[in-house]
């Protein structure tokens, strides 16, 4: 198979996940830690080089505080996680909101972990408005995600055919493939069946 470079991942179906199980909407987002590691180690297995992850937006801090505290939460745990791996993280968000966490902020310069590797983005209180430094209608003069490479392939969990914000100057050329399955309840064959169906795109960046 083609292996993609990079892929992006929107892990979504969270809070519908939590309401099928008969929980409360902000049930779902601690089940979505481990699936995140599952899929850092088959990523790294098959030899991606970087990797990044759709935490939580700005636009998602709007949602009543249990829920907003549960994603927050989750964040900070998965990095937890990470932290026992070999892996380069890279949070990008906006850290001058109280909705940053704090904890986080020292992985805002790509961080190391034991012997290094893939690259992990991690996207926290982040918006493409933010990213572009857009103020009044005006884009900034820089990339706040310019440490970001070229993603080749987007895999959104949860059914739904958008990408809500996501790096949207990365993503320009991605090829985007949907799960309908609910994040937490992810499965290996997810990501290979994606990746099979990538390896069969024709890939021409325009030309």
């Amino acid at each position: 198979m083609r292996i993609p470079k990079h892929i992006g991942i929107i892990p979504d179906g969270n809070r519908r996940w939590a309401l099928a199980k008969g929980l409360g909407k902000e049930g779902g987002y601690n089940n979505g830690i481990l699936p995140g590691l599952d899929l850092y180690h088959i990523c790294r297995e098959l030899g991606i080089e970087e990797m990044t992850f759709y935490g939580f937006t700005v636009d998602n801090t709007k949602r009543p505080t249990i829920q907003r505290e549960a994603f927050s939460q989750a964040c900070v745990k998965a990095v937890e996680k990470l932290s026992k791996e070999d892996a380069e993280l890279l949070i990008l968000g906006k850290t001058s909101s109280a909705m940053f966490p704090d904890v986080l902020k020292p992985y805002t310069s790509r961080y190391r972990f034991g012997a290094g590797g893939m690259k992990i983005n991690f996207l926290v209180n982040y918006s493409w408005e933010w990213d572009l430094g857009l103020h009044e209608g005006v884009i900034g003069p820089t990339l706040k995600t310019s440490d970001v490479s070229r993603i080749d392939l987007v895999i959104r969990w949860g059914g739904r055919r958008r990408l809500s914000g996501f790096l949207p100057v990365q993503s320009v050329y991605s090829d985007l493939y949907v799960i309908d399955d609910y994040w937490p309840d992810f499965k290996p064959q997810h990501i290979y069946d994606a990746i099979e169906w990538y390896s069969k795109q024709d890939v021409t960046l325009g030309g």
